[in-house]
């Protein structure tokens, strides 16, 4: 998966439409980062294979169904930094 490392094109936040969009921007916010996926994965208690398969936007049942209730409630996601 292609991805840009200076952000979406335009400078705006990231769009999620799919998991692969999903996967885009959680790997362009851990290499502004600067962490691993290792790094990422201990801090937030997930396992590493599990990160790498997000930012490869593998449709995983949990996404899935996040999508799926933004998509019935006519909303969609948008992520961009936080300032806290």
């Amino acid at each position: 998966m292609k991805t840009s490392e200076s952000g979406p094109p335009g400078g705006g936040p990231f769009r999620v439409y799919t998991t692969a969009s999903l996967g885009a921007a959680l790997r362009h916010y851990r290499v502004e980062a600067g962490l691993t996926q290792a790094e990422l994965a201990e801090r937030t208690g997930l396992n590493r294979t599990y990160l790498s398969e997000l930012e490869q936007g593998k449709d995983t049942e949990q996404v899935k169904r996040l999508l799926r209730v933004f998509k019935q409630l006519g909303v969609r996601m948008t992520l961009e930094k936080a300032d806290w």
